[in-house]
């Protein structure tokens, strides 16, 4: 049979087995009046009323309009069905009215809800004021969906179509505020925001509209916290986000973390002579080991002990701190309260306790980084601080660029190994917020597929 679609939720539209149906705009009038009556038969006379704007009384009129409205059933029936199989008689029917006087001819549209739109909305919106939130969810979106205009959008200011459009756009208005619901339930204020925005530009004066987007709006900044940027990244190919946050590592309670070290994994903080207290590892005893460096230098040692050194410092040469040297990229995952620190060391500690790096060291520190992530991290989100802008002392590149390297690099991985994590978080100080053009991350992000090596960074140089 022939397939049919009449779209009337906006400007009317016509389809016949997928192909545009012509109708001369008299037709298309017929078309909209049969429609208006949501399936009840509608007599000769009243179609040559509304549909003409003519009388149907006078000498020889009721022939005239029979004619003329027979004339225009008969066009609409072949434009719905271009194949002759039947499929015109089936969906405009011609009946008989007893109830009158004398015998009245009329004719009935009869659509199913995939071959009229507003009747596919109306039962969409209906069974999903019924249903459970992620269902009536998916629902409504579909019927939304189907809404391009106002409804009857080429008629709709006549008396016989007012009916119809009153109920739809009604209608339309619960489908959103039910929408804006299902989706509050479910926690996705982000998509409920917008829908809640168009209600409060069309009704600007309803209280009740402006109360539901500001407690939107207020829900979304409260989740979010510190977050101060959310992308894909999609090079990763693991479907993974980026997420920049404001403030402090240690607070990052859901992710494991990722603390750079020195060559020489020191920890001893006394005097700030050897490592500085208000580093992120001056900070990590304090923060996850309550104090105890002494149970952090166990770990690190236990985890050191497979780790072939790179060298050994004499006495005389270095003093202070560990003698001990291990490769740039060495990483030692280490397990506080059932999640990971990855102790990583991306810079050398000079025999003058000074800690030096470059961008090289510390682009092969983070590609050696991210295979430790991905073999210990059990798939959780990992917070990384902005490495490199602190004591360790890369001066080479800015903020900027650092943080395109820490991105670039993990996206590179991931290419590779799309289960690393779910999340890279790049956590920022607030004093490096101002010298950080985090507005320049969704061009990086939009090349990383075809972005070789460190191109990104030259890239944040022009």
């Amino acid at each position: 049979m022939t397939r049919i679609r009449v779209c009337v939720l906006g400007r009317t539209r016509v389809e016949v087995d997928g192909e545009p149906g012509r109708l001369t705009p008299l037709t298309k009038r017929l078309l909209l009046r049969l429609v208006a009556a949501e399936g009840d038969p509608v007599p000769v006379r009243r179609l040559y009323e509304d549909v003409w704007g003519a009388a149907h009384t006078g000498p020889g009129q009721a022939g005239r309009a029979r004619n003329e409205v027979q004339k225009r059933v008969l066009e609409l029936r072949r434009a719905l069905d271009p194949a002759q199989d039947g499929t015109g008689q089936r969906v405009l029917r011609t009946e008989q009215l007893l109830a009158a006087p004398t015998p009245e001819t009329a004719y009935r549209l009869v659509l199913g809800r995939d071959e009229l739109d507003c009747a596919e909305f109306s039962g969409l919106v209906a069974s999903a004021l019924f249903a459970t939130p992620a269902s009536a969810a998916h629902q409504l979106m579909t019927a939304l969906a189907l809404v391009t205009g106002r409804p009857l959008a080429d008629l709709s200011d006549e008396p016989f179509a007012r009916p119809l459009v009153r109920r739809l756009t009604a209608l339309h208005e619960t489908a959103r505020r039910h929408l804006i619901t299902a989706h509050t339930e479910l926690g996705r204020y982000e998509l409920a925001v917008p829908v809640a925005e168009r209600l409060t530009l069309e009704r600007p004066d309803d209280p009740e509209v402006a109360g539901m987007l500001q407690t939107l709006r207020t829900r979304l900044r409260d989740r979010h916290g510190q977050e101060l940027l959310r992308e894909p990244i999609t090079g990763s190919g693991s479907g993974g986000d980026l997420v920049v946050v404001r403030g402090d590592l240690f607070a990052q309670d859901d992710a494991n973390l990722v603390v750079g070290f020195t060559d020489t994994f020191d920890t001893a903080t006394e005097q700030d002579l050897v490592i500085s207290r208000d580093s992120v590892q001056g900070q990590l005893v304090g923060r996850l080991f309550n104090g105890d460096r002494k149970l952090l230098d166990d770990r690190l040692q236990a985890g050191l002990r497979s780790i072939t050194p790179s060298s050994t410092e004499r006495p005389q040469d270095k003093p202070r701190g560990r003698r001990v040297r291990y490769p740039l990229g060495t990483t030692v995952p280490l397990v506080v309260d059932g999640r990971r620190v990855f102790a990583v060391a991306y810079s050398r500690l000079g025999n003058d306790l000074v800690a030096r790096s470059a961008p090289d060291d510390l682009r092969a520190s983070l590609d050696s980084l991210w295979q430790s992530v991905a073999r210990y991290g059990m798939y959780k989100p990992v917070a990384i601080p902005l490495v490199g802008t602190g004591l360790a002392r890369v001066v080479e590149l800015d903020r900027t660029q650092l943080l395109f390297m820490i991105i670039e690099s993990f996206a590179a991985y991931t290419r590779r190994e799309p289960t690393t994590a779910p999340e890279l978080r790049v956590v920022i100080r607030p004093e490096d917020l101002a010298r950080t053009d985090l507005a320049a991350v969704g061009g990086l992000l939009r090349t990383l597929p075809g972005a070789p090596g460190t191109d990104a960074v030259t890239r944040g140089t022009s």
